[in-house]
């Protein structure tokens, strides 16, 4: 079901909860598909927090 997104926090702050929210849930699943997917899940979130940072900083260059 689709849920509006009502929260105040920004979107860094947002998958940093849901990182440790995946991390949480997979360490009270046993080994399984089930697991090895919010692991993953939780990669990827922490690699667009990464991408985010990278974008956004102040030092970028356009490509010469």
């Amino acid at each position: 079901m689709f849920r509006p997104t009502t929260s105040l926090l920004p979107p860094a702050q947002r998958l940093i909860r849901e990182i440790q929210r995946l991390r949480k849930e997979a360490s009270f699943t046993p080994l399984s598909v089930k697991r090895q997917r919010l692991v993953r899940r939780a990669r990827e979130a922490q690699a667009a927090i990464r991408i985010n940072g990278w974008v956004n900083s102040t030092g970028l260059r356009p490509p010469t």
